[in-house]
């Protein structure tokens, strides 16, 4: 796996999330959230953050309906990823983020997280789940790889 972080995004109508991962691509946290007053300052606002934090890769959750299908939230993202790519020269990855907000509101619920506070972080949290559920995926898709070993020649 290369080297880098990347930068997760929790795309939403008001706000999107933004999560960060650690050079070697091993853990995502949780870094800020973007008011998206308008999708032409938040394209900048990531693009900002992309250079600042020397990003490779974004992967954008993307909300697929329970049923996994494309629904009406989903194109809306694909639109605004659209509009980003066109403003990035590193990959935009998409990852399947359905009930990801709903699993940190809950977490967050359990941990005794004020309402109030949870607000201001949900966001951000759930681009860190989005971002770490994609770095899992791409460390298991290694391991398989090598445990898979190199081709021998019968002949």
């Amino acid at each position: 796996m290369d080297e880098g972080r990347m930068l997760g995004l929790d795309v939403g109508d008001r706000w999107i999330g933004v999560a960060l991962s650690d050079p070697l691509g091993i853990l995502a946290s949780p870094l800020t959230r973007i008011e998206r007053t308008d999708d032409e300052s938040a394209v900048k606002a990531i693009v900002d953050l992309v250079g600042k934090h020397q990003v490779r890769v974004v992967v954008a959750g993307l909300p697929y309906s329970m049923d996994g299908n494309v629904g009406q939230q989903a194109v809306r993202v694909q639109e605004f990823l659209r509009r980003l790519s066109e403003s990035l020269r590193i990959p935009i990855q998409t990852w399947d983020e359905r009930l990801s907000t709903v699993a940190v509101q809950r977490e967050m619920i359990e941990a005794g997280i004020r309402r109030d506070t949870r607000r201001e972080r949900v966001d951000a949290a759930a681009a860190a789940l989005i971002l770490q559920g994609y770095l899992d995926r791409l460390r298991q898709e290694q391991a398989e790889c090598e445990d898979a070993g190199p081709a021998t020649d019968a002949s």
